[in-house]
């Protein structure tokens, strides 16, 4: 079965500047979508893209070790998010708080269902 990146394009694009989001995070409020899927997804974004691709991390905050690498960390310094002497970002300061009414609505996601994974981040 093949997945419309589409779908998970969208949601990545509700993650505004100086925020991030993990690969789960994304996974979390789309139905039968892993990390996996999400990083895959990405990998398959076209070079000319507007989709903020580097707001999106793993769930420690480090970026992936590929090419991009350095682009991905210019990129989120240049939105002002801060790092960690790991070189990890700082996801307590950064962490995304969640999708937009609209996306909810759009999607037909059940608002409470989305605040309870939301809260389910924080942990």
């Amino acid at each position: 079965m093949t997945y419309d990146y589409n779908i998970i394009y969208a949601l990545i694009k509700e993650v505004p500047k100086r925020e991030v989001a993990s690969y789960g995070m994304i996974a979390s409020l789309l139905p039968g979508v892993t990390a996996r899927m999400v990083g895959r997804a990405l990998s398959h974004l076209p070079g000319d893209s507007k989709t903020p691709w580097h707001r999106i991390v793993n769930a420690a905050g480090a970026i992936a070790s590929r090419a991009s690498a350095g682009e991905h960390r210019r990129r989120l310094l240049a939105e002002g998010v801060a790092f960690r002497k790991t070189g990890n970002v700082d996801i307590a300061a950064h962490i995304w708080c969640g999708p937009s009414p609209v996306w909810i609505a759009k999607t037909g996601a059940d608002p409470v269902e989305v605040m309870e994974i939301i809260a389910s981040w924080r942990r």
